[in-house]
């Protein structure tokens, strides 16, 4: 059996993350962890605002799969510092292999226009604004990861910028 890998997805909302994300789950197999669905359904099920606990839901829910073999696609704004570390923690706990990956989109207009004009398909979720975006707290990189910019790229290109990342990742 091969070894496991977290795909540990991170990025501001409209840069393309969940697109991509769910394109690797389907050519991989892997399992998909989208955290917004996990958090959406906590709110809604038990009319609860949720802060910390979508994410430690969703590292069990990980753990689950990956004591199967299974690989994960984690799927998330992934902000933080802490939260980067967790998934990691979550990884190397069932012995699998991890890899950080950041989803961005360069250009501002390109990425605002994103915003503007998206849709959910996530039932009750509340879609940041442009504005909500720019005041998030987003904590710089300090592990090693993967970056694909999104502007100007359709998902195949950059599907395939990502595999091809992913393969001299893994070769190292």
């Amino acid at each position: 059996m091969q070894q496991p890998i977290v795909y540990i997805f991170s990025g501001l909302p409209g840069a393309g993350k969940t697109t991509i994300a769910k394109e690797l789950a389907r050519t991989t197999q892997a399992a998909y962890l989208r955290l917004d669905t996990i958090e959406q359904g906590i709110q809604d099920l038990c009319n609860y605002k949720v802060q910390g606990e979508g994410y430690r839901l969703a590292y069990r829910i990980a753990g689950d799969n990956l004591a199967l073999g299974q690989s994960v696609i984690a799927d998330s704004c992934n902000p933080w510092k802490m939260t980067r570390e967790e998934w990691e923690a979550v990884a190397l706990s069932h012995n699998a292999l991890f890899v950080n990956i950041e989803i961005i989109c360069s250009d501002p207009k390109e990425h605002r226009l994103r915003i503007e004009t998206r849709k959910t398909d996530i039932k009750n979720l509340h879609l940041p604004t442009w504005q909500d975006i720019f005041k998030r707290e987003y904590h710089p990189w300090e592990q090693e990861y993967i970056i694909i910019d999104t502007a100007h790229k359709s998902l195949h290109d950059s599907c395939i910028e990502l595999e091809n990342k992913l393969k001299v990742y893994f070769e190292n």
